[in-house]
């Protein structure tokens, strides 16, 4: 195991580093990626909303861990940085679909963070393909992605058997963080745009430079 936070020497390349891909946290966000299968289990072969909203709002709760011991031991790579935010967007397109098929949360809110994601999905690989610098989370972006990683699991709880009696109250808790998540979430793919057009100059820029 300790070989796992060793980081090679001599891999620089400019912002990025390059190490091997079997580090701890690219297997943390692997370990993430396979309770996606254990999310739709629950779901629809269990019908346990209750625990299906568990699981998928302590991965929302922990999006932060691979992050943080990447930078912790210093193993950040090209790597990591795009397979974590492909895993997180790939989770949360596949709960949000999911749900959408239980019946659990209101369409309208469930469409439009499901198109916001694939369309922001797009347009960050577009980017990466056209040579962009990697661009990096906004603030409204982690405000929206934290209110509807909420949102989605107390949708769940509202519709869960146990404990009938807090319906109500997971209902209204999803909807108080339904909204800001909504209005957060668009205005953070607005910001995108403009970032993704800057980093694509920053980037066609450099390779000027360097060359």
């Amino acid at each position: 195991m300790p070989e796992l936070f060793e980081h090679p020497e001599g891999t620089s390349t400019g912002e990025l580093e390059v190490d091997r891909i079997l580090t701890v946290p690219n297997l943390i966000t692997t370990l993430r990626a396979l309770c996606i299968p254990l999310f739709l289990y629950l779901l629809f072969a269990q019908h346990s909303r209750g625990w299906a909203g568990f699981l998928l709002g302590t991965l929302g709760a922990t999006d932060w861990v691979d992050g943080y011991v990447a930078r912790r031991f210093n193993q950040t790579s090209t790597f990591g940085k795009m397979y974590d935010p492909t895993v997180d967007r790939l989770m949360m397109v596949i709960a949000i679909i999911s749900i959408i098929i239980d019946g659990s949360v209101p369409r309208w809110y469930a469409f439009t963070i499901v198109i916001r994601e694939v369309l922001v999905s797009g347009w960050v690989i577009a980017t990466v393909a056209m040579g962009a610098k990697r661009m990096n989370v906004t603030w409204w972006g982690k405000v929206g992605t934290f209110a509807n990683m909420c949102a989605f699991p107390w949708f769940l709880f509202s519709r869960a058997e146990i404990a009938p009696g807090l319906q109500t109250m997971w209902r209204v808790l999803a909807y108080g963080a339904a909204v800001p998540g909504v209005i957060f979430s668009l205005l953070a793919a607005g910001q995108y745009v403009t970032l993704g057009r800057r980093a694509i100059a920053e980037g066609r820029a450099e390779r000027i430079t360097a060359s």
